[in-house]
């Protein structure tokens, strides 16, 4: 299916999942809704964050529908978060019920653009593999503060052979507007992470630690973490690997390809 007809799709509710592996070649994106009261402080915020928080597009306030995709916000994205005064209040699949005319929505990269180009360069990826959501953990990565959000990165993990490492790093590089390259290899507790098998949000997934080495980027769902201690009184996100598809291919994916 075509980015449209995936939305659809998830419009309709007929599809919830992980949005990985959808409609490759597309640029996929977090999502991150606020009362303009907030706006400013987590633009800035971004612009501090530019590896965890790419930003690819700003929505005026109560807008929509995004430049990025002939979609609506609202509705389709498989799965919202909503989070009241810095908590997780609960999971949603649209936003009609909650929508506010001074929402602002930011648009901001997602590692799932460059999984194709990883997969065209012979690198596996286990959470498609597997059937799972790729696992994302807390670090200690400390983040440029912005008026009320501060906080520390989020990562997504993807375990590489170890022959391939290098191939990995050089086919991400070039994807800047989705994370680029990643931020740490290997060595999961020099960022504070103690148990890969135990994910702050996603699923564990399985490989041999001898063969594979975890290779772990800034993620989207940082913005996440920041809400928890900027405490905003109400701030909407993709749930973690349920993203936006858009109607734009990455430059990086050639014209051919």
């Amino acid at each position: 299916m075509n980015p449209l007809e995936t939305r659809m799709k998830i419009r309709r509710q007929e599809m919830t999942g992980t949005t990985s592996g959808l409609c490759e070649q597309y640029i996929q994106t977090n999502m991150v809704t606020l009362p303009k009261a907030y706006a400013f402080d987590f633009l800035l915020f971004c612009m501090r964050n530019p590896k965890p928080c790419p930003i690819v597009e700003v929505m005026e306030a109560g807008m929509s529908r995004p430049a990025a995709a002939d979609a609506d916000i609202r509705t389709d994205l498989p799965r919202y978060r909503i989070y009241r005064n810095g908590s997780f209040s609960e999971e949603v699949l649209h936003l009609n019920d909650v929508w506010q005319d001074d929402f602002v929505t930011f648009l901001i990269g997602c590692s799932f653009t460059f999984e194709k180009a990883l997969l065209d360069g012979g690198i596996p990826l286990l959470h498609q593999e597997q059937n799972k959501v790729v696992p994302m953990f807390d670090t200690n990565i400390p983040l440029q503060e912005a008026g009320i959000f501060k906080g520390n990165m989020v990562v997504s993990m993807r375990a590489v052979p170890n022959h391939l490492v290098d191939q990995a790093l050089a086919v991400s590089h070039d994807f800047e507007s989705s994370h680029g390259e990643p931020v740490h290899t290997g060595a999961p507790e020099e960022i504070g992470i103690t148990d890969l098998q135990k994910p702050d949000y996603g699923e564990a997934v399985t490989f041999d630690t001898d063969e594979m080495t975890p290779l772990f980027w800034a993620c989207g769902v940082t913005p996440q973490n920041a809400a928890l201690q900027a405490r905003p009184s109400i701030m909407i996100t993709h749930a973690p690997g349920h993203m936006l598809i858009t109607d734009k291919k990455d430059p990086n994916y050639s014209i051919d390809s």
